[in-house]
């Protein structure tokens, strides 16, 4: 498939264009850990299908590091995509195409992280060496102030949910599914989202 920038897709095209991402680029390293960023990505995915999650969340977690991939929307440079902005970076992405949940639970799972090291004792411990240095890059856990903020937002608990399958996804040798066997879900999710869309103009 040819490069597209951000601009000129569409409903109809963005599945095709993010497979096209999982294929060509799903094999770079993921920061450190011992799994590809498509292994990583769908492993989360895979794991939230199996636990019973509903579609959107399924979906947000398959996406929610989407924003590793900022070049291909011709979006951002190089620079721009420092982990501890690609959270921001892949909302801005979806924001288009996916209901509000999926797009806060890419914009927030850096900050889920900081939320649950807060308030989960154990939950630090279990962190991977590399997660434990990228939460130094991304401020630490939350203050008070913090979370209580984001107990405020009404799907925090989603988005929680969706950090810690995000953690999960990360297993040498796990065997998952393509993205081809998710991608009638994606579209699914977006058809709908633009559908609401629509019926609100």
């Amino acid at each position: 498939m040819a490069k597209l920038s951000h601009g000129t897709l569409s409903s109809e095209t963005i599945v095709a264009f993010l497979a096209d991402i999982f294929a060509r680029r799903g094999g770079e390293e993921y920061l450190g850990e011992p799994v590809t960023m498509a292994e990583h990505m769908l492993q989360g995915a895979c794991l939230a299908e199996r636990q019973g999650e509903a579609d959107v969340i399924i979906v947000a977690t398959l996406l929610h590091d989407i924003g590793h991939f900022t070049s291909e929307f011709g979006m951002f440079s190089m620079d721009d995509t420092h982990d501890r902005h690609h959270e921001e970076a892949g909302a801005r992405i979806l924001e288009r195409f996916f209901p509000r949940l999926v797009v806060d639970c890419v914009r927030l799972h850096v900050a889920a992280k900081r939320y649950i090291c807060a308030t989960d004792p154990g939950y630090f411990s279990r962190l991977s060496a590399a997660s434990v240095h990228s939460l130094s890059l991304q401020g630490g856990p939350m203050n008070d102030a913090e979370v209580a903020a984001f107990e405020k937002h009404p799907d925090f608990r989603k988005i929680v949910r969706v950090r810690h399958l995000d953690d999960a996804g990360k297993v040498a040798g796990m065997e998952t599914p393509d993205f081809a066997y998710f991608a009638p879900m994606v579209q699914r999710i977006v058809d709908a989202h633009g559908s609401r869309a629509a019926s609100t103009l």
